[in-house]
């Protein structure tokens, strides 16, 4: 897969819209763009990290979701 297309399959992954992508990664509009159009690169690094935060937050809600559910049973 080429990197244009790897940070644009990880911001639609997780149902966001360029806009939404970049105000929640404080990545300026323009430079996704350009990664997107494939007019520059996205350092496999950051590519990473982005993905990493993600699964990170996703396993943090789930256990968020979990503790609430433990909760309501002793209820």
């Amino acid at each position: 897969m080429e990197a244009k297309d790897e940070s644009r399959k990880l911001r639609e992954s997780i149902g966001m819209n360029r806009k939404e992508f970049c105000e929640y990664f404080e990545i300026p509009y323009m430079t996704e763009t350009d990664w997107e159009l494939g007019n520059r690169r996205v350092p496999q690094y950051l590519l990473r990290l982005m993905a990493y935060k993600i699964e990170i937050e996703k396993l943090a809600n789930k256990k968020i979701e979990n503790d609430q559910k433990d909760e309501a049973t002793k209820e």
